[in-house]
Order: structure tokens, then C-alpha cells, then sequence
């Protein structure tokens, strides 16, 4: 449950302007006009009406640490000429909230403008925001946004175009490509869930409660039919109760498509979930326990007296909260893994529909069959192994989502030779850990080492070898079992990587790639791709240098790239406000808005990688092609496509 209320609340940090600036607009309602007064330089007039009883704080006061109205744009083109000018309607006021300090703000309406000078190309529509605070007497509201947009003089749009009404998946040369393959990797989702939830049944927090159930059940239920039917019902109420917690999820799919997939590559999220895994680890290693308030538990439990349906439900709600600082770091990893897989809500509620199964079965059959307690292992020092050996993988899963956001803003703060060089740390530091030279607080003053521990040292110490060469700029620095996961390997410390050099090289705008298809004659494949994105890089590293792979999508193919977590800012002149085929307005400021856009209207998809074909009048020559880790399927698809085109004259 903690879980997914750390999701909405890390949810509501990304994407916190979309919650101000629906906030602010009861406060203030803002208008923007422009008026061209020199070659490229523009005065703009801000008129504010403040909702009665409210006012407007205006300017900085360094005893308050209040700081200025602000008007910011998204282009760097864009340059502010000194401070607003021909403010009208400001006042001062002995602000009780800072202390009685005097404080410059306006009430009622307020104009003011500002000087702007456009560096390049003046766009027909000049977006920005006006960050602000408003208060009352009695509350301060800081740090709010309003979008605003206003049309300039002279300005001219280059917009791309994002719906191209020629591209019909259901009226294709072809029929080759994919249809309907959701399913595999939503089951497989929901297999990893039903791992993690095994595993968390081996933790401190949740195995010793096994036999408390059984004892429940056993003793309580009257008959052995009752006993039954109540374990069942038990277990289908963990089970639930772990499926609801992604119904929330669902809704914001619905409002946007592209919704989760922002929020899986949203910069800030993913150190956010780096500083949380880091913090998860140290639980796991004993330093301190995460729980959830005592009242929540508490509450759950005293209600799991009340009849018998609710009961047992409340049975099921206190398991999951009592086992929340065990649980919680696997169900953690859990969710922002299915997050940073397609994109869509109904892979987490697989994952967490999997994860639910896993804890519940168990302790449904255990409570069926009592017997079968005697073949269980004793309780022990081993339960605090399994949740260390867990807090060095968590550290692992951290290193991953710093890797994200340093992917998706090119920092190249972690390269992939240092993010390999730290999983061999954390993988030498595991096996140390296994053999017992290194002690954690929970841990038994004496280790020993039994077949089960060796196996598990054999099993880490082969993987951490493995990833050695890693490090390294040669052949072996190729990790094909573990492709994706590492950053790219271009995404180098070495100035030429030995495992870079390759003959293809894909064009990143659709309109300069389609103008060469027609140069060339060839066919476009669009790739749509993303920084942070794991099934892409397998398909670069292990699929496309496949030979007869490179050669068609070198010779026969022009190759387009559209990174759709891109984060970098279009030009003013190429922003555009734009009206989903369902209706929804939407704001194209970066480069990947406009791709993963692109996308959605003419693909019918958000997931990546998602591979087209596309003929020189643009329409659809094969239907789409996802991730494909079978080269020879891959290479079939390609001749597909070249046949469609062939076909087709164009």
C-alpha cells in the first residue's frame, strides 16, 4: 500500500506544473497580448484579474525569502530585456504571514510588461509561463505556474506535422508484422511478479507468519470443509488486494496513453526512485526498519474479528501491511520495473496480480494442507540473509534508475564501463558477504556455509566474472546476456569503443528521412526508440549487428530514429498546441513530445521499440514489428517489407 501511495506522491513531483497551473487558475486569470516593436523584439502586456480576497505578490523581499513574479520560456531563443515594466495596480502590505514584514503585491488586476528580443526564426505562437505566489490573510500559496500562449507579428509556424492521415495499419501492402502480441509479455510481466512474490515469502517479515495462519485456520474454522473455504478465500484476498493497488493507474492511463511512459522516464522520478532504492538497501541491510504507522496495522487487525467474509479480508490487509518493510522494497522494485516496461497500466496490474498470487499462494495450500508445515525449514539466521543478499540487489536496481535519468539527459555521469564497474563491486561485495567476511547488524556471529549458500556464491560470483570484461575496451565488453540493461555501448568512457564501430547510422528527424527515401528510392523504416529504453538497446546490440540484418537495413532501407523521451526543447518556432484523434489538447514543447506523439496518432502505440515501413507517399507497406529478439523473425519482416515496396511501385 505504501507503495503506491510513494508512486502518486512521486507522480505528483514529476509532473507538479500541471497541478499549480490547475490551481492557480482559480486565483488569477491570466491574458497575454504582443506587440511588435523593433526587428525581432516584441513587447508583451500581462493583464491579471485576482479572485476577490486574494492578492498577488509581485516583487523578491530578501527578509522573506518571497521571490519575484517571474515570466520564463521553454526556448532559450527567447531573451528577457531587462525587468517588467509599466507595472499598474501594485501595493505595499504588512504581510502577517512573513512576520508583519512589508511586502509589494496586487489586488484585483494587475498589468505589467515585458521586453523580449527573439534570437533566429520568430514563431507564429510564443508559449511561456508566469510563475507566481498568491495569498490572503490568513494562507500563502508560492510557486505557481500558468501556461500562456500569444500569437506574434510577422511570426511564422514550423510546426511538424504529427498526423499523417496516408498511414492506415488496417490497409497495409502487407500483413506481415505483428498483431495482437500483447499478451506475451503482459504474462511475463505477470511471471515476474509471481517470482518476487515468492521471494518475498523467504524474508524475516513474512515467513514466520505462515505457521501463525495455518494455526488460525486450523483452529478456528470448525471443519475441515470451512477450513478450506476460508483459506481460499484468503489467499484470493491478497491476492485482490495487491490488484487494486494498480486500479489508480488505470485512470491515468485513460486520461493519457503516454501518461506512464512519461512518468517511467521522467528525469526527476527516476533519481527519486534511486534515492529510495539506496534507502530500501539500508533497510535491508538492518541499519533501520521501514513500517508503515502503527494505527494501520492496528486498525486492519481489530477488524479482522468482524464476521467472517470480513474477517478474512481484514486477515489479508493486515499480512500486507505487517510485511509492508519486506515486502515493500520487492513490490517497490515490482512496480517501477512494470512503469519502465511499455507504459501502459494493465502490465502493473499483471506484475502486481503476479506478486499477490505468489504470497498468497502459499499461505492459502499451507492452510489447506497443515501437514506440509513439518517439511518447512526452522526459522533462522537464514531469513536475514535472503533480506541482505536482497538490499545488495536493491543497490543494483538504484544504480539502473540513476542510469535512466543520466540517459535521458545525456549528463553522462555514468557511462557504461563505471555502471558496470559499481554492479562488480556490489557483486564482489555480495559473494564477499555469502562467504562471511562481511557481518551486517542482524547477522549470525557465525556462518555457515552450506550447500544452498555455495550454490548461490557459485551463481553470484559467475555473474559478477561475467561482467568483468565489461570494463574493458574489447571484443568481450559486449555483454549480450544482460543487453539493454547496462547504458548503450557507445555510451562509452573511451574515446572509440571497439564495439561502436558500425556502418549505420539513422537519421533522428522524419521529414529529413523521408526526403531521402525519395532521393533513394528505398523504403523508410521508422524505429521509434528512447534513451531509457532496455528492449531497444537489445535489439541494437544483439539484432541489428546481426550481418544480414545490418546489410538490409543498410543498403536496402533509409533508417529514422525518433527518440520519443528526447528532452531537449524544440525551437519556438516548431512548439505547436496540437488535438489528439481523441479529442485531447496537448502542448509539443521537446522533441520527444513530438515523436511520441507521432507516434500514438499514426501507430496506435506507446510502447518501444516499435519498428514501420513506410512507402514514399506514406502509407503503411507491413504492419508494425515490436521488440524481436530472433534475428532471423527480424530479418523475415525487413524482406517483407522490401517486397511490399517492390510491389507496390513506390
Amino acid at each position: 500500500m505504501r507503495s503506491a501511495i510513494l508512486l502518486t506522491l512521486f507522480f505528483i513531483c514529476g509532473f507538479s506544473p500541471l497541478f499549480s497551473s490547475a490551481q492557480d487558475s482559480s486565483v488569477v486569470v491570466w491574458s497575454v497580448t504582443a506587440k511588435k516593436t523593433g526587428n525581432n523584439v516584441f513587447d508583451l502586456q500581462f493583464s491579471g484579474k485576482i479572485k476577490h480576497g486574494k492578492f498577488l505578490y509581485l516583487f523578491a523581499n530578501k527578509e522573506t525569502g518571497l521571490d519575484s513574479i517571474a515570466i520564463n520560456f521553454p526556448d532559450s531563443a527567447i531573451i528577457k530585456n531587462g525587468v517588467l515594466q509599466n507595472i499598474d495596480g501594485s501595493k505595499s502590505y504588512t504581510d502577517p504571514v512573513f512576520d508583519l514584514q512589508p511586502v509589494t503585491v496586487a489586488e484585483g488586476e494587475v498589468k505589467f510588461s515585458q521586453q523580449i528580443t527573439i534570437n533566429g526564426s520568430v514563431p507564429a505562437l510564443l508559449k511561456g509561463t508566469i510563475v507566481f505566489a498568491t495569498g490572503s490573510k490568513e494562507e500563502f500559496l508560492p510557486a505557481q505556474e500558468a501556461p500562456f500562449e500569444v500569437a506574434l507579428e510577422g511570426g511564422v509556424s514550423q510546426a511538424a506535422r504529427i498526423k499523417i492521415n496516408s498511414i492506415d495499419l488496417s490497409n497495409t501492402v502487407s500483413n506481415c508484422g505483428d498483431e495482437g502480441t500483447e499478451g506475451k509479455s503482459l504474462w511475463g510481466i505477470f511471471l515476474l511478479g509471481l517470482v518476487g512474490g515468492f521471494i518475498a515469502l523467504l524474508t524475516p517479515c513474512v515467513f514466520p507468519l505462515i505457521p501463525l495462519t495455518v494455526s488460525f485456520f486450523t483452529k478456528r474454522s470448525g471443519s475441515k470443509g470451512k477450513g478450506i473455504r476460508n483459506a481460499l478465500l484468503y489467499g484470493f484476498f491478497i491476492f485482490i488486494i495487491y490488484i487494486l493497488l494498480s486500479l489508480p493507474f488505470h485512470l491515468l492511463d485513460q486520461t493519457d496513453p503516454e501518461i506512464l511512459n512519461n512518468i517511467s522516464t521522467n528525469v526527476w522520478l527516476n533519481i527519486i526512485f534511486f534515492v529510495v532504492f539506496i534507502v530500501f538497501a539500508i533497510s535491508f541491510f538492518g541499519y533501520f526498519e521501514i513500517t508503515l504507522p502503527g494505527n494501520f496495522a492496528n486498525t486492519a487487525d481489530s477488524k479482522a474479528s468482524v464476521g467472517s467474509f470480513l474477517g478474512i479480508f481484514f486477515m489479508a490487509l493486515t499480512l500486507a501491511i505487517v510485511s509492508f518493510s519486506c515486502t515493500g522494497p520487492i513490490l517497490g522494485s515490482l512496480l517501477a520495473g512494470a512503469l519502465t516496461k511499455d507504459g501502459g497500466a494493465m502490465q502493473l496490474s499483471f506484475g502486481m496480480g503476479g506478486f499477490g498470487l505468489g504470497l498468497a499462494l502459499p499461505f492459502a495450500l499451507f492452510a489447506m494442507f497443515p501437514n506440509w508445515l513439518q517439511s518447512l525449514p526452522k526459522s533462522g539466521g537464514w531469513l536475514n540473509t535472503v533480506k541482505v543478499v536482497l538490499g545488495f540487489l536493491e543497490l543494483a536496481m538504484a544504480v539502473k534508475f540513476l542510469s535512466n535519468a543520466d540517459l535521458v539527459k545525456q549528463w553522462h555521469l555514468l557511462p557504461r564501463e563505471i555502471f558496470l564497474g559499481i554492479w562488480l563491486v556490489i557483486g564482489i561485495l555480495l559473494v564477499l558477504y555469502l562467504l562471511g567476511f562481511i557481518r551486517f547488524p542482524h547477522d549470525d556471529k557465525k556462518v555457515k556455509v552450506g550447500p544452498i549458500r555455495w550454490t548461490f556464491i557459485v551463481l553470484f560470483a559467475a555473474f559478477t566474472i561475467y561482467i568483468a570484461p565489461g570494463v574493458t575496451n574489447t571484443k568481450w565488453a559486449n555483454l549480450s546476456l544482460i543487453s539493454g540493461f547496462p547504458p548503450p555501448l557507445c555510451y562509452s568512457v573511451y574515446s572509440h569503443p571497439v564495439n561502436c564501430e558500425s556502418s549505420l547510422e539513422p537519421l533522428r528527424d522524419y521529414e529529413e528521412a523521408l526526403a531521402l527515401a525519395r532521393k533513394e528510392n528505398k523504403p523508410l523504416l521508422i524505429d521509434f526508440t528512447g534513451w531509457a529504453c532496455v528492449n531497444c538497446r537489445r535489439m541494437e546490440e544483439n539484432v541489428w549487428t546481426n550481418p544480414e540484418v545490418l546489410d538490409l537495413m543498410k543498403n536496402k532501407f533509409v533508417v529514422v530514429s525518433l527518440y520519443v523521451d528526447e528532452r531537449k526543447v524544440l525551437p519556438s518556432a516548431k512548439q505547436q498546441t496540437f488535438t489528439t484523434k481523441n479529442g485531447t489538447i496537448k502542448q509539443i514543447i521537446t522533441v520527444g513530445d513530438q515523436w511520441a506523439t507521432f507516434q500514438s496518432e499514426n501507430f496506435n502505440a506507446v510502447a518501444q521499440p516499435q519498428y514501420a515501413i513506410i512507402g514514399l507517399d506514406e502509407t503503411a507497406l507491413t504492419k508494425t514489428k515490436g521488440y524481436t529478439p530472433g534475428a532471423a523473425e527480424f530479418k523475415l519482416w525487413l524482406e517483407c517489407g522490401i517486397d511490399a515496396f517492390e510491389k507496390k511501385g513506390k
